[in-house]
């Protein structure tokens, strides 16, 4: 009996997760009391590497679970109270409400956004027009709305032009009920040209996912460490894009100069092109559905492009928080369209919830972070240097540690130590000044080079996309990391050269 219920204990834990991965979490969990009881600072660096393992893993387990056992134990081995994590989830409320509402907003407004991508992927033959218009489109909203928003947009259209094939590729018409996360029912004819077009939409997620990035450094709403940095340095919206214009323009046009070289040379997983067979279908599918669109299917796209229209501007004139906004459009969509049914408005909140889950999760290892002082040494170290040496040190700090933890946290730790030298008068205002462009555009700019890196790339990862289209840690790390040595050299040698 007891051998039993061991053995339906293992082979629930963790699901069907593979062995070597069920075995590992176990490890873990065995190990950190030991850690912690010889040195808790070396135990705090310690489960920051095992919730990042646990994301690098998340095709074989959504890091929510291993994540979750990983941040229990370190709060119950008194790495950090509930208070500081609850603290952490306070501050960031705002990124909460973002995703709780905004994801879910945008999810009724997929009509529209598929039917507008669609009129462009068609008629944009070129590949590398068509990755430059994704990636500075990208850009450009975020600099206006939120990169969260953006990447919610742009995998809600990834998976409307996944899906469509994927059933067609399963032998079914486009009107069918049809599940697109197996390909059990592939037919053979189909896999290459399946396998190409989730190479082609990787090519475009990351596109727009490091566009995200270019474009949301640039003005103080692109990123919530922004609006805290410029709150803290009261700077208005003009005076934070010229402030950090030095850094960000050039690394935008680098940034996009090699979106181009990357289509052209075809390397790191770049280049995949639209097969024939792909755009025939995508094209059926588009011709049948304007023939079948009735005038309440048009309504609802001219209803849909009006609240659009009315986020764009309430985002870009920060009448309201994001999440505020978010709840908005949830609001006047289902309402004008008649979508009044509890069940219909539920399914636009599975995408954004397990992701809110998960980054309160990370809440609980920043508090770690926190508590243990995991980059207090740093601080004091850049702190030994001046001019333009401690700058690029501070960017180059700001950058390293966003990369392993969260830009957010890295900001607002690094802005909070250089406010109170300020005040006690360690630093002239002039100091104060350049070294909070070095922390923006440090916690911006080189923070692409991982998932866990920027909230926008962490919600890509962990996306119903991410799966579908074969799109892992390690192969974002990967196709990431061009970006990541141009735009981060080209940003040092901006601050170094033209501050």
């Amino acid at each position: 009996m007891v051998r039993t219920m061991a053995a339906a204990l293992r082979a629930n834990f963790l699901g069907n997760s593979p062995d070597w991965y069920k075995v590992t979490i176990l490890g873990f969990l065995i190990i950190n009391p030991m850690v912690v009881i010889f040195d808790p600072f070396v135990a705090g660096w310690v489960f920051v590497l095992e919730f990042i393992f646990t994301l690098a893993m998340a095709l074989k387990c959504y890091p929510l679970q291993p994540g979750g056992l990983i941040a229990i134990q370190a709060i119950v081995l008194g790495l950090a109270t509930p208070a500081e994590v609850f603290h952490e989830a306070e501050v960031n409320f705002p990124v909460i409400m973002l995703l709780m509402f905004m994801v879910a907003g945008i999810y009724f407004l997929r009509e529209m956004l598929l039917y507008t991508f669609t009129k462009i992927l068609l008629g944009v033959r070129s590949k590398i027009l068509l990755s430059l218009m994704f990636s500075f489109a990208a850009a450009f909203l975020s600099a206006f709305l939120d990169a969260l928003t953006v990447t919610a947009v742009i995998i809600t259209v990834a998976v409307g032009f996944y899906g469509v094939y994927h059933k067609v590729a399963s032998g079914k018409k486009f009107h069918h009920d049809h599940d697109h996360g197996s390909d059990h029912e592939v037919i053979e004819l189909h896999r290459e040209d399946l396998e190409q077009f989730r190479a082609f939409l990787r090519n475009l997620m990351m596109h727009g996912a490091v566009g995200t990035a270019l474009g949301g450094v640039t003005t103080l709403v692109g990123e919530p460490q922004n609006l805290l940095i410029a709150d803290i340095m009261d700077w208005e919206f003009v005076e934070f894009f010229m402030k950090m214009a030095h850094i960000s323009m050039p690394v935008l046009v680098m940034g996009l100069l090699t979106c181009v070289a990357l289509e052209v040379t075809k390397i790191f997983g770049y280049g995949a092109q639209l097969s024939p067979k792909v755009r025939e279908v995508l094209e059926e599918y588009d011709a049948e559905q304007t023939e079948k669109r009735t005038k309440s299917d048009n309504s609802k796209i001219i209803v849909q492009a009006v609240v659009a229209l009315i986020l764009v501007v309430a985002l870009g004139r920060h009448l309201a928080e994001p999440g505020i906004v978010g709840l908005l459009v949830i609001v006047l969509a289902t309402a004008f369209n008649g979508i009044t049914e509890e069940h219909q408005i539920g399914h636009a909140f599975e995408e954004a919830l397990p992701f809110t889950a998960l980054l309160v999760v990370f809440f609980a290892i920043v508090a770690v972070i926190d508590h243990q002082g995991l980059f207090s040494p740093v601080i004091h170290w850049v702190m030994t240097y001046d001019g333009k040496t401690q700058e690029a040190l501070f960017f180059m700090a700001n950058g390293f540690l966003s990369m392993i933890s969260d830009n957010v946290f890295v900001a607002t730790v690094y802005i909070g130590e250089v406010q109170e030298m300020f005040l006690a008068g360690d630093l002239t205002r002039d100091q104060f000044d350049k070294l909070a462009i070095a922390i923006n555009t440090g916690t911006n700019i080189p923070s692409v080079a991982t998932p866990n890196g920027q909230a926008a790339f962490l919600f890509l990862l962990t996306s119903a996309l991410a799966p579908l289209i074969r799109l892992s840690y390690g192969r974002m790390v990967i196709m990431a990391l061009p970006y990541t040595i141009v735009m981060s050299i080209t940003g040092l040698a901006a601050l170094w050269y033209l501050g």
